[in-house]
């Protein structure tokens, strides 16, 4: 283990365009379900539905967390419908699957999305049984990242010590709250669209491109 983080007994993991990568566009299938429900539910048109969908984005943390504060809707049901979509262009990555595997201590995902489709996504990368737990949106109350009480919600409920914990993140506002609990704070700057926002060095410990060919340098090859 690389020794600056040999101190880390609790790995905590981003899911959509940390685990599998940000080309795979997955969340572009999700974007078209969010867009057409935002059509459906405001009798907008498509460009209309993108403009409302993008500003809910950046001003609340998710298009959910928007549509909830502006419109009161049921959040399951919003889930539900932009997470039916067809998962082909996710496969099993062996590499990442060994390398979380020989990491020391906990393993945990820790997502803006609900823990039914962040089985899904694991499922179709080989991870299905490589983490403790799931603390999705519902289990934050549908406070999301970056809201700092979503972070402190999951420190509870999966009692988490941030002092010995790191935390791996496509979007790197999201890394801000993590860093001033005491986290170690990884950036997987890989081009997820608005991955850069808010950016700052002063949060961000370790900035890499793929999850896990960085677990592998830190752990040494077994070859």
């Amino acid at each position: 283990m690389l020794p600056a983080l040999a101190h880390v007994d609790c790995w905590i993991f981003d899911l959509d365009n940390t685990l599998y990568p940000a080309s795979a566009d997955l969340f572009g299938r999700i974007d078209v379900k969010m867009g057409l429900f935002i059509q459906n539910l405001l009798g907008v048109d498509a460009q209309e539905a993108r403009r409302i969908q993008k500003s809910y984005f950046v001003e609340h943390g998710t298009t959910l967390n928007g549509l909830m504060a502006a419109h009161g809707i049921e959040p399951r049901e919003f889930l539900d419908f932009v997470h039916d979509i067809e998962m082909d262009a996710l496969a099993e990555d062996r590499r990442l699957v060994e390398a979380v595997a020989r990491l020391p201590g906990r393993k945990l995902i820790f997502t803006n999305g609900d823990e039914a489709y962040a089985r899904r996504v694991l499922g179709r990368l080989g991870l299905s049984h490589s983490f403790e737990a799931v603390h999705d949106i519902h289990a934050c109350a549908y406070q999301p990242k970056p809201h700092p009480a979503s972070y402190d919600a999951m420190c509870r409920a999966l009692d988490v010590r941030p002092q010995t914990a790191l935390f791996v993140e496509d979007m790197a506002r999201n890394l801000r709250p993590a860093k001033a609990l005491g986290m170690k704070t990884v950036w997987v700057n890989n081009g997820s669209d608005h991955g850069a926002h808010e950016h700052h060095p002063d949060f961000i410990d370790y900035e890499i491109a793929e999850v896990g060919e960085w677990l592998e340098q830190i752990l040494g090859t077994t070859r």
